[in-house]
């Protein structure tokens, strides 16, 4: 009997959850192919290590871009390879739950079907990704009660009020984890005429990267090429500088919050304010995210268990209920927003 199984195809990262034995894996949404011959070199993390270090001839590409699929060929490789490592053998065709961003277009949604469908899947459907982000946060989405779920992932930030099965208000925007490596890469080269890659972007932002004042006071040597002279150079920066070059993301993510805030209707503002706002997703670690975001809100907010796996583990949850689900985006479990043409 062919299992079902759940998969988080995020712009940085995929995992697979299989019902009966959770999460198996979880590997970088990266794909290194030569560009002479169309070869597949590497996927995932031997990909993902060959970033800035590869021959002209050979690329690595990262197939989903906010959230949506930016490159069929190498997203479909990129699905097989996971799949297999997953699974193992594929002689049967498993069906599949994959989260989605909130504000996806038919066609991201239709493109993402056919690539699972020629991936081995028997039947895909889609939940959008707060969705599975509050199940996977152990919200019972079911309750009459509003929930709040802002979910920060590599491409998207997508924030929800949830209640009784349905999304009450959403939104989504293309501003997430990838953009806060992007603002730290232009402000080292306007501050500091500093070259630095993604990699070193990402490190930067995992070991000093906040949003936050009151943070006591950290910093770390960053290697890059120097803009000047062309040659190898070595700084030092904080903390304090890493904040102001995130702030122009950091606010996008504080406004559109502050935006589905505004919208939540009173009675269910009453059910968040008790209970506050869930932060899921990689974005959610940088650190003083719950902080700001309680004080641009004037709600409490706390980070969930495990934010990275919340959206990989609704997905998981979400199989206990695929024979009640149809075609198109579910809002939630066993609902349908739209059906796909």
């Amino acid at each position: 009997m062919a299992r079902d199984i759940g998969i988080d195809l995020g712009t940085s990262s995929v995992l697979i959850y299989v019902k009966g034995k959770k999460i198996v894996l979880e590997e970088p949404s990266v794909v290194a192919c030569d560009c002479e011959t169309g070869q597949i070199k590497k996927i995932g993390r031997e990909a993902e290590a060959m970033i800035g270090r590869t021959p002209p001839h050979i690329t690595t590409i990262r197939p989903m871009r906010d959230g949506v699929i930016s490159h069929y060929d190498m997203t479909l490789c990129l699905l097989q390879w996971c799949l297999r490592r997953a699974l193992g053998s594929m002689a049967y065709r498993p069906r599949m739950v994959i989260c989605v961003p909130s504000g996806i277009t038919d066609v991201a949604e239709r493109a993402l079907v056919a690539a699972a469908t020629q991936a081995g899947a028997s039947k895909t459907f889609l939940i959008e990704e707060p969705v599975a982000a509050a199940m996977g946060a152990g919200i019972d989405i079911d309750a009459p009660r509003g929930s709040m779920v802002v979910d920060i992932g590599g491409g998207t930030t997508d924030v929800a009020v949830i209640s009784m099965g349905g999304i009450v208000v959403s939104d989504s925007i293309k501003c997430a984890g990838d953009k806060f490596d992007d603002a730290i890469i232009r402000y080292m080269r306007r501050k500091h005429n500093l070259f630095i890659g993604d990699r070193m972007a990402e490190e930067i932002k995992m070991k000093i990267g906040t949003v936050w004042a009151g943070d006591s006071e950290k910093s770390m040597e960053v290697k890059g090429r120097c803009l000047i002279e062309g040659l190898p150079k070595k700084i030092v920066v904080t903390n304090r500088e890493i904040m102001e070059a995130v702030e122009e993301p950091a606010q996008q993510i504080m406004d559109t919050v502050c935006r589905v805030v505004e919208k939540i209707p009173t009675e269910l503002l009453s059910d968040i304010a008790a209970s506050g706002i869930i932060l899921t997703g990689g974005g959610a670690l940088l650190s003083g995210m719950d902080k700001r975001m309680a004080k641009a809100t004037g709600l409490t907010c706390r980070i969930a268990e495990n934010p990275v796996r919340c959206v990989a583990n609704g997905t998981g949850l979400a199989l206990e209920h695929i024979s009640e689900m149809q075609d198109g985006t579910q809002n939630v479990a066993g609902r349908s927003r739209r059906r796909n043409a």
